[in-house]
């Protein structure tokens, strides 16, 4: 009953600190200039990932220890930061030739809409509660 909510709360340290990677790789290209390369593709596909996992390990949360009102802000936000970093990275990669400013927007949206999410069930961003 507490594995997925342990996992989920370990996770969410390997979220961020992918996305802090991100947040700084793709900020040095922008400041650069340098053409959009593979470490790029790989740092946002990790960083996306991650945060997909955590969507995916939240659902088992949600399932093994149940509902409160304020999960509905928390949903909302975690689904947001998903779709506008997969929305970015997507259409980044159809664009010709890709750059780091779309992949830069993504990153910088979704670390704000996780803070925003955690914030809005009553927890900080670094706290951790026992159950």
């Amino acid at each position: 009953m507490t594995f997925f909510f342990h996992l989920h709360s370990g996770l969410r340290y390997l979220a961020l600190l992918s996305g802090v990677i991100a947040l700084a790789y793709f900020a040095f290209g922008v400041a650069t200039k340098k053409p959009f390369d593979k470490v790029g593709r790989i740092i946002g596909a990790s960083y996306s990932g991650f945060v997909q996992l955590q969507v995916l390990v939240g659902i088992g949360v949600l399932v093994t220890r149940g509902y409160y009102p304020a999960l509905i802000g928390h949903i909302v936000m975690m689904v947001l930061a998903v779709g506008v970093l997969q929305g970015c990275l997507s259409a980044n990669r159809r664009r010709t030739p890709p750059g780091y400013v779309l992949p830069l927007v993504g990153t910088v949206l979704s670390l704000v809409f996780i803070a925003g999410g955690v914030m809005a069930i009553g927890r900080g961003l670094f706290t951790s509660t026992a159950f």
